[in-house]
């Protein structure tokens, strides 16, 4: 038989629970996962591992009206400054493990820099790069390559285009550039010059494979000596193209707007029009720099402009 509690031993049970600790009243963690997606192409593996976002006032760095740009970014409801990834590339061949790009380091503000801890976290550590392959030498693209002053990849050989080479790592280029542009020549002199001294930098020219399954891609536009990289194996092809595209909430839409960074807009609309429609015909993979983490997926045409479609998540056997 149920004996019927007694209002006042009622009313001590709900005292006890209503003045209980509030334990789900934690502080807030404010961290985000460690920044690794790692899939398989082929024989290979690959890790994109993000360097950080930073905030950029797309706005007014698109090179098209702003109110077309914030209709744009709403569309995907987002807007000016966007937090926009920096996005650098892990590929084990089985018999090299090779970077492409490194990141901004200590180039670019706080909320970047982040490319190391992220590589060490995915399983990797920096002595075990055999190879590094650079896009172009803006400052979030080789920033990576010097920690506290001393070469963060020590036993690695770092490559690029020849002529993106020569001209950011000359003086009198940057003596003739404007103010607002010695910087990109300064951060590029301070972190490629060291691997030069070294006897580690190896540049190249034209479309060439740099290990077997790797292939270097001229894209000029963005800067004068802009790479792109093919990675292939097994029939499986990932194109890693850079800055190519910055802002896919307008860009994708409408390819032919180019973005203030762009040293010659013309030619890199015309990239971006040729890999882009290629990848769609192909179907294969691409991966940008300053798409969203981790920045990989593929292309459809669609009117004028493109469907992005993001890679599914999936587990590494």
């Amino acid at each position: 038989m149920t004996v019927p509690m007694r209002p006042v031993a009622i009313a001590a049970v709900l005292s006890a629970i209503l003045t209980a600790p509030a334990f789900a009243a934690a502080p807030f963690a404010k961290t985000q996962g460690q920044g690794y997606f790692r899939t398989m192409l082929g024989d290979f593996e690959v890790t994109a591992v993000s360097d950080g976002t930073v905030d950029l006032p797309v706005d007014t760095l698109l090179q098209e009206k702003k109110a077309t740009v914030d209709a744009a970014l709403a569309k995907s409801f987002l807007k000016s400054p966007l937090e926009t990834s920096d996005n650098t590339y892990l590929v084990n061949t089985g018999t090299r493990l090779v970077l492409i790009d490194t990141g901004a380091g200590a180039l670019f503000g706080p909320t970047l820099g982040k490319m190391l801890a992220n590589l060490k976290a995915s399983g990797y550590q920096p002595e075990q790069v055999d190879e590094i392959y650079i896009t172009h030498m803006h400052p979030d693209h080789v920033g990576g390559l010097m920690v506290d002053g001393k070469p963060a990849f020590p036993n690695a050989v770092v490559r690029a285009a020849k002529a993106e080479s020569d001209f950011w790592l000359s003086d009198s280029n940057m003596s003739k550039a404007d103010a607002s542009k010695k910087g990109f020549f300064q951060g590029a002199m301070a972190s490629v010059n060291p691997y030069v001294q070294a006897g580690k930098y190896k540049a190249f020219e034209g479309d060439v494979e740099l290990v077997p399954g790797i292939t270097a891609h001229a894209d000029k536009g963005h800067t004068p000596g802009h790479t792109t990289y093919f990675i292939e194996s097994r029939g499986q092809k990932l194109q890693l193209v850079g800055d190519l595209i910055h802002v896919a909430a307008v860009q994708m839409d409408a390819p032919a707007v180019t973005i203030g960074f762009d040293s010659d807009a013309r030619t890199a609309a015309a990239s971006r029009k040729k890999e882009f429609d290629a990848a769609a015909a192909g179907g294969y993979l691409i991966a940008g720099a300053h798409l969203p983490f981790p920045g990989m997926g593929r292309l459809q045409t669609q009117g004028k402009g493109y469907r992005w479609i993001p890679v599914n998540y999936t587990r590494v056997p």
